[in-house]
């Protein structure tokens, strides 16, 4: 990777253009800003408030598991995101007893059993982009064999017609 990478850079028509082009975007980077702002006109964006987060991390092996529940528990501690709750609902086992193969008579039978695990962890008060950010590194390192199931409760006003309703005159 490393080697296409340089090979690309040494197609590069001169390589003081891209010095210039790198130095003037830093310059300006680094310069306060004295053009008109462009959302001036326009309303700041209100953040999402989440009552409480729910991460449900399924698969089969324990020991991945709970070292998964460790690791969003440190990344929840890291980003103050405050844990609720997490528990451990019991494991579900599933037995299929089948013919071992196509052709056998029944005398021949083989059991089979798949065991899933759940971790539940809750998190609550959250802000939009806190939570955004922390589902999207929680969820890029998740390991193989774990499915992870994210639910949601927002907190939103009430609407209008619920807010103001016409009092009704007692006749």
């Amino acid at each position: 990777m490393l080697s296409a990478l340089y090979t690309s850079l040494r197609r590069l028509p001169s390589s003081q253009a891209g010095l210039r082009l790198l130095t003037s975007t830093t310059a300006a980077a680094a310069e306060p800003s004295t053009a008109p702002d462009e959302n001036a006109g326009t309303e700041p964006k209100v953040d999402k408030l989440y009552r409480r987060l729910v991460l449900e991390a399924r698969g089969h092996d324990p020991a991945v598991l709970k070292s998964y529940k460790f690791f969003v528990l440190e990344t929840a501690r890291y980003l103050d995101v405050p844990v609720f709750k997490t528990w451990e609902p019991p494991k579900v086992h599933q037995r299929r007893t089948l013919l071992r193969s196509n052709f056998a008579k029944k005398k021949y039978l083989e059991t089979y059993e798949a065991r899933t695990y759940f971790q539940i962890m809750e998190f609550e008060r959250l802000t939009g982009s806190t939570a955004d950010t922390f589902l999207e590194y929680v969820e890029r390192n998740l390991p193989e064999g774990v499915a992870m199931k994210v639910t949601k409760e927002e907190i939103r006003p009430l609407p209008e017609y619920l807010q103001h309703q016409p009092r009704q005159e007692e006749s």
